[in-house]
């Protein structure tokens, strides 16, 4: 076992970290207040590395593990959640799902552009009706010779607006049938494919959400993933991955959070001393840093068996429930030790505050997590 990180991994927490009080931390309240997804920030991600993280070097990625992308989610979304949820959403979905599941002619003709941001990408599973319950999903392709033709909506979609490119999961066969679902790739511009509704949300509020329409929409056989009627069984192991995102994000925000507590614990006089040398100050730190230490080894280890190809279902859904949980408790007790000021925007803790109840919710509620979790205690 070994605890630390390597050179390398140092090097590219760094550069993610440099990166993000670069072009992220100026902008931050100016992004979150007018709800504004800038683009190019996560173009100037794409040069840096950060968009291809997982994708192999001869792909145009940076051919690097999952405790690299761990670092980079964690440092980004230490300064503001809603970029590093972008990041993720295009590392661990989008293209994780064709790197995944995508023959050697997908994987050249779409993956290169994901690495690099020369295109941003969407992950659609989630509709209006159908949250926790995928298998119940209304929107449908019909095959019609060497095309399919899609129909219906997908709802809460990170860059559903701004994405040149979605992995859709659309119904094939009979609602419920955890084999009646198939991926497709769709590209912007494709006739019958457009952007609904954008989100306005509590927080995460310069990721861009919305929703993905499809009215009648066109594409051909070479655009799916894989075979017939696997779209579901691949979107979970997709999430496994996924779910080790939301444990970085959640890292960060914690720690974002706990920084902006302690700096300000120090600082803040009342009754003569600094608030921190009260104990009911300091044992509320006390508590926040023990729960992210142990959230980080528990996202690690997640981590650390997915680049080993073992498998990683309980532990990728333990570790997204810990740290969200984890995340929320800190954002909230970081607010107390804030007291009123913690209540106003000028300071980092309300935005923290808001931002990090969706790593509750995103890519499975805590609630699906605990039924993953089960199930797989009790095979």
């Amino acid at each position: 076992m070994n605890f630390e990180y390597s050179e390398t991994q140092r090097m590219v927490a760094e550069s993610a970290r440099d990166f993000a009080e670069q072009y992220i931390r100026p902008h931050v309240s100016e992004w979150d207040a007018s709800q504004t997804f800038p683009v190019e920030v996560l173009k100037k991600a794409g040069e840096l590395g950060f968009m291809g993280v997982l994708v192999p070097v001869a792909l145009g990625g940076s051919g690097m593990g999952y405790h690299e992308y761990i670092a980079i989610i964690e440092e980004i979304s230490k300064v503001d959640p809603a970029i590093g949820l972008s990041v993720a959403a295009h590392n661990s979905l989008c293209t994780n799902h064709i790197l995944m599941f995508g023959d050697d002619a997908q994987k050249e003709r779409w993956i290169p552009k994901l690495a690099s941001a020369e295109w941003i990408g969407a992950w659609g599973l989630t509709e209006h009706n159908t949250g926790s319950d995928a298998g119940g999903m209304n929107t449908t392709a019909r095959r019609d010779g060497d095309h399919w033709v899609l129909n219906g909506a997908k709802n809460f979609i990170t860059h559903g607006i701004s994405g040149d490119i979605a992995v859709v999961v659309v119904r094939t066969g009979k609602k419920g049938d955890s084999r009646g679902m198939t991926a497709f790739v769709v590209e912007k511009g494709t006739p019958g494919f457009s952007s609904g509704k954008k989100e306005d949300k509590l927080g995460m509020r310069a990721s861009e959400t919305a929703e993905l329409i499809f009215d009648d929409c066109r594409i051909p056989d070479a655009n799916r993933l894989g075979p017939v009627g696997e779209g579901f069984i691949q979107s979970m192991k997709v999430l496994d991955g996924g779910r080790i995102s939301i444990g970085a994000l959640s890292l960060g925000v914690a720690k974002g959070a706990f920084e902006a507590a302690l700096k300000y614990s120090k600082e803040r006089v009342q009754f003569g001393k600094p608030i921190s040398a009260f104990q009911g100050i300091s044992f509320k730190l006390a508590d926040m840093a023990t729960e992210i230490e142990a959230a980080e080894l528990l996202v690690h280890k997640a981590g650390f068996l997915k680049n080993a190809g073992k498998p990683v279902t309980q532990l990728s859904a333990m570790s997204k429930m810990y740290a969200s949980e984890m995340c929320v408790r800190v954002a909230n007790e970081a607010v107390q030790i804030h007291g009123g000021y913690g209540y106003t925007r000028e300071f980092p803790v309300e935005k923290f505050y808001r931002d990090a109840k969706l790593c509750t919710i995103g890519e499975g509620t805590t609630e699906i997590q605990k039924v993953v979790i089960s199930k797989n205690l009790l095979k």
